[in-house]
């Protein structure tokens, strides 16, 4: 992507805020039996064209800054310096922590509402101030709506974790505030351009160990059987080219206790297969870094409402790293994926691009939707997704897959009855080796009674 397609990002942006900011999506209120609820923060700023620095001959060099802050969104895409810049997100890497799902995840700043939190927008400024220190009420900060809120439920769906609210801000200064991370939360922080976001050439796949969450439920034994067995399950993500970045130097590891010839050189492609530590593993600042599951799925409508307008087509099906299972898995929704392929390019899918509303009874609580929800499955759902008739519309996965019966979200429509075939696939597939190795077992006993009763 070149500067011209900046120009039209920034264009779109504004359309895109504007109508966010005039018309917020509904508040959710936590079900029965549910208290957490957690918010976050998506933060745009532009990043201005390069411009020549003047010498300063022992002078103080001004920054070019307005009067007074832009206090409007139109008064700010309005600048001749924001019409020619690179709008960016920012990102954080989570800290690595034991027990902690999301730990080394890439995500957006937030965290959990306290009880001293006016309201939920009040909970996702607190936290970018508490993780990242970032002050989001200043004059050069401007609030410009939200994103669909979300329930979350655990990876076998049996549990609501928390609703996630998501909030933008746009940052309406040439230059930014310094960032602080907490060290204890936050590995790093980076600056990632919304053309690395929209860029085909960056979107890749994430390996998860599925089997990782049932260990709980099936034993150790069963867990490395299984592992062993399927293999990982692969997500869609993007690679993130952060234009800027800031580490937590103070974590522990941030200086290697080893080097030279004792540092891994295992690369990506043995991680998948062979169990090697991923990306949210020690010295996660250092890894490469993915952007996939809830987070990318909660920003999977607002990526889709901007030139190209291609985020939702460049999203792939989930399968798994086994070849043999990957491929049952490719055979048995072919058919499927076609005829989602030929609805979604046939028009027939709603205006695209546009918020609208949607409001459902009062059991399930009201929400808005875009066209597209979140691209990602959880670790273990596909196992067990064909359980689950009932998940309320606005209910997705912690890997954020909305699983709601008639979903009206361009890639839970296209995802909508797939993983019914891929637990037959999966069912397929342990018949057909638990044969093939039953009958391995048969030849391998027969070979050696028949050796044993030869030198007999």
């Amino acid at each position: 992507m070149s500067s011209e397609d900046s120009k039209a990002i920034v264009k779109a942006l504004e359309s895109v805020l504007t109508q966010l900011s005039e018309h917020p999506y509904p508040h959710v209120p936590s079900p029965e039996g549910t208290r957490k609820r957690a918010s976050v923060a998506a933060i745009i700023r532009v990043r201005p064209p390069f411009t020549p620095v003047p010498p300063s001959h022992g002078s103080v060099i001004a920054v070019d800054q307005p009067a007074s802050p832009p206090s409007t969104i139109k008064d700010f895409f309005s600048q001749e310096w924001v019409q020619e810049g690179d709008p960016e997100l920012l990102f954080i890497k989570r800290a690595g922590r034991a027990g902690d799902r999301w730990s080394g995840h890439t995500a957006l700043p937030g965290g959990k509402r306290d009880p001293e939190d006016a309201d939920d927008l009040a909970a996702a400024i607190r936290e970018t101030r508490e993780e990242i220190g970032l002050d989001l009420e200043t004059a050069q900060c401007l609030h410009t709506g939200n994103l669909p809120e979300r329930l979350v439920s655990t990876s076998w769906g049996k549990e609501v974790l928390m609703v996630l609210c998501p909030y933008i801000f746009l940052l309406t200064g040439k230059t930014v505030p310094a960032i602080q991370p907490q060290p204890t939360e936050v590995a790093s922080v980076h600056w990632v351009s919304l053309r690395a976001l929209l860029s085909p050439t960056l979107r890749t796949r994430e390996s998860v160990d599925i089997s990782s969450r049932m260990a709980k439920h099936v034993g150790p034994v069963i867990h490395k059987l299984i592992r062993w067995t399927m293999g990982k399950m692969m997500f869609s993500a993007v690679r993130l080219l952060p234009t800027e970045s800031i580490y937590a130097s103070s974590i522990p590891g941030f200086i290697p206790a080893e080097g030279g010839d004792h540092l891994s050189t295992i690369s990506g492609w043995a991680q998948a297969p062979f169990g090697v530590p991923s990306s949210s593993q020690s010295l996660s600042y250092q890894q490469p870094i993915l952007l996939w599951g809830l987070t990318l799925g909660v920003l999977a409508d607002f990526l889709d409402m901007l030139p190209p307008y291609n985020a939702v087509k460049l999203w792939k099906y989930p399968t798994f790293t086994v070849p043999d299972l990957r491929l049952l898995v490719w055979i048995m929704t072919r058919s499927f994926r076609e005829n989602s392929a030929e609805t979604f390019s046939s028009g027939s899918w709603p205006s695209q691009r546009r918020p609208s509303q949607t409001a459902m009874d009062a059991t399930t609580q009201a929400t808005a939707i875009l066209t597209s929800e979140p691209p990602n499955v959880t670790e273990a759902e596909p196992l067990e997704l064909g359980k689950h008739k009932s998940f309320d519309k606005n209910r997705v996965g912690i890997g954020g897959l909305g699983v709601g019966k008639d979903p009206h979200h361009a890639v839970g429509k296209l995802l909508h009855g797939y993983y019914e075939r891929v637990n037959v696939a999966i069912a397929v597939f342990l018949t057909y080796r638990a044969l093939a190795t039953t009958g391995f077992a048969i030849w391998a006993y027969k070979l050696w009674k028949r050796r044993t009763g030869a030198n007999l």
